[in-house]
């Protein structure tokens, strides 16, 4: 694996890759071509006299190498597909260096500017509560959300404890509770942290999330 520097870098590598695929590609139709025609051809110059090849069998063998080299060309414009893909999504995960994104997560973070987390639902809720807890898992805080569609939600805490105080810097756990009409909406917490490095795989093109660990492009809800 390696980290993808820039937008050109990116850009210049699949360039690369491309005019290499298209290259041996094209190289290996032709040489198919090649052995096709000349097979055909002996064929032809050393038939029995007595028992052509019928004008069938010679448009059926035509057929046939018309659907290899048809398959060859598929294959060759769906790797570009794939590539071109890849470079697409290098590009935008560029474009994330140093935004901060939220992904599951259950730690919210507070520092003197105060706290950002978030929470992901798979419904609509009337009703949210974020259950704040301490390192030894004593509430500290609760906030109330009302309204919500499904889909992730981001909020702010500053700090302020259930009891008007205001909650040390560190790191506190965050729990979800979503209900609609009474009845309980499957739901999870998110997590904030700064998009520092992005890593190119040979699959696919991963974000490493400052400590939290490596991330696909899809694992991240928001960017803000």
């Amino acid at each position: 694996m390696s980290t993808v520097g820039s937008t050109s870098q990116t850009t210049q590598s699949v360039l690369a890759g491309l005019q290499r695929t298209e290259s041996v590609n094209k190289k290996s139709t032709d040489d198919q071509k090649t052995q096709f025609l000349t097979l055909l051809t002996t064929q032809l110059r050393n038939q029995d006299p007595m028992n052509p090849m019928e004008n069938a069998e010679v448009t059926s063998q035509l057929a046939q190498m018309s659907t290899v080299d048809g398959i060859e060309r598929l294959n060759g414009l769906f790797q570009s597909f794939v590539d071109g893909q890849a470079s697409a999504d290098g590009v935008n995960a560029a474009a994330l260096l140093g935004r901060g994104v939220l992904v599951e997560g259950k730690a919210l973070s507070l520092t003197e500017a105060g706290a950002v987390g978030g929470l992901e639902i798979d419904g609509p809720a009337d009703k949210v509560t974020l259950t704040i807890r301490d390192s030894s898992g004593i509430a500290v805080a609760n906030i109330e959300m009302k309204d919500l569609d499904a889909g992730s939600h981001n909020f702010v805490w500053d700090g302020t404890a259930d009891d008007g105080t205001r909650a040390a810097d560190g790191v506190y756990s965050i729990s979800v509770a979503a209900t609609l009409g009474g009845e309980k909406v499957t739901g999870r917490t998110l997590q904030f942290a700064p998009v520092t490095s992005i890593i190119r795989g040979p699959t696919s093109t991963d974000v490493q999330v400052g400590s939290l660990g490596i991330f696909k492009l899809s694992d991240i809800k928001q960017i803000l």
